[in-house]
């Protein structure tokens, strides 16, 4: 789904995502959505599993508006009636060409997984109670993503 707003403008892509058992958010420096089924502990920056898209399936309208200068993205996601928020942001720098894993980053670096950069959050600052829900295989996940011009 994608909805916009004209007033001022913002962009939004819905996706829907399952948890994992072996969910950990424990990594400091990124988080990450994939449309993979599996799940290693290893996967420490993983936030949900099962995603209805991928990068290359967000809209080209989403994507070119992410691609702007000094964009704005917030990411709103929701499990079993608990939410949590992280504001990152877009580079026109961004390819989205990655086929399964959309990853934020506390950091600037871009590769062909990077939805956004600079987020104020990585996998292991979110509310531990959202995180207890992400670790439940059968939880819908519903995570918004909106973009801000």
């Amino acid at each position: 789904m994608v909805t916009e707003r004209t007033a001022c403008l913002e962009i939004s892509e819905v996706i829907t995502a399952y948890g994992h058992e072996n969910i950990q958010a424990t990594h400091k420096s990124t988080l990450e959505i994939t449309k993979e089924k599996w799940l290693t502990k290893r996967g420490d920056c993983i936030v949900a599993t099962s995603a209805d898209k991928g990068l290359t399936e967000l809209s080209e309208r989403f994507r070119g508006s992410l691609r702007r200068e000094n964009s704005k993205l917030t990411i709103l996601i929701e499990a079993g009636g608990v939410k949590d928020f992280i504001n990152a942001y877009g580079s026109p720098l961004l390819v989205f060409t990655h086929l399964t894993d959309m990853v934020v980053r506390k950091s600037s670096y871009i590769c062909d997984r990077t939805l956004a950069i600079r987020a104020d959050k990585a996998a292991c600052d979110l509310s531990r109670q959202l995180v207890e829900k992400l670790k439940n295989p059968y939880e819908k996940v519903q995570i918004t993503l909106t973009v801000n011009l």
